[in-house]
């Protein structure tokens, strides 16, 4: 049985096709799926064990970033149907599926509640993304931090990484003290802006690219099936994608964004097929 991997497009997202590639590469079947089909029930998440949520600019972040494409996905009943396409969502994770959002697809999570779902609570939101504390659209490659000890099934065995980031809206927040405490203390906060020499979690300005709060760059949920980052694994998946890629010959063929795809097909290959 083939592991079967879907990308929803539409509306804003620019990104599907390099995560589509990423899945196709990593070893999963994969097909980029405009919301439309979703909302039409020509297509359902059911027949799929990866979502992917793309980066791009979901209604031109008219309401701020993915709001409109949050409400959508709450609120727009699936043709035929009593449900909506969260509803469908909720279905997906009880099944232990796995879901992944990268930049406006993780701004898209946050404010659905989808993460970082503290107790399991799938459609609370408890945090946001908001704009870069620079004032202007961020576009530069960054360096990662994981945390050894988050339950992320995509980041294990994983230690640093390097990825571009291309938002104006990508600094997380916490709801209050409390969010971030529970957050800090179950490692959810799954990978960290970092300086480039020492490693450390950053707040300063570029290696943050954005004031994120405690430098978190990605979370995950408590079961660590659910991730969501800023920056975009999906660009990084070839040793010519990287920005040296001519002045560092001894670079390896596969990017660092491949490792997180491979680990979600390994993980439902062991546990769900």
């Amino acid at each position: 049985m083939k592991v079967k991997a879907i990308v929803i497009a539409g509306n804003g997202t620019n990104c599907e096709r390099e995560v589509a590639n990423a899945c196709r590469l990593a070893g999963a079947e994969c097909d980029i799926v405009h919301i439309a089909e979703l909302l039409a029930g020509r297509k359902q998440l059911d027949d799929y064990h990866f979502l992917n949520l793309a980066g791009g600019f979901l209604d031109g972040d008219d309401l701020g970033s993915a709001k409109a494409g949050a409400n959508r996905l709450q609120h727009a009943r699936v043709a035929g149907s009593s449900e909506t396409v969260a509803d469908q969502l909720q279905r997906f994770i009880a099944a232990g599926k796995l879901v992944m959002g990268v930049c406006n697809g993780f701004q898209l999570m946050v404010k659905m509640g989808l993460l970082p779902a503290l107790g399991g609570d799938h459609r609370t939101q408890s945090a946001t993304l908001t704009f870069n504390d620079s004032g202007h659209f961020e576009d530069r490659w960054c360096e990662l931090v994981v945390d050894p000890s988050s339950p992320c099934v995509f980041t294990s065995g994983l230690e640093r990484l390097y990825f571009p980031v291309r938002h104006g809206e990508g600094k997380f927040m916490p709801a209050d003290a409390g969010v971030l405490s529970i957050i800090e203390n179950q490692h959810l906060a799954v990978v960290r802006y970092c300086d480039p020499a020492g490693g450390e979690p950053t707040m300063e300005y570029p290696w943050n690219p954005n004031g994120s709060t405690a430098a978190i760059a990605g979370i995950c949920d408590e079961t660590g099936r659910l991730f969501g980052l800023m920056p975009h694994p999906e660009a990084y998946v070839h040793r010519t994608h990287h920005p040296r890629w001519t002045r560092q010959p001894d670079l390896p063929e596969e990017g660092m964004g491949l490792w997180l795809y491979r680990n979600a097909v390994e993980f439902i290959r062991e546990k769900l097929l």
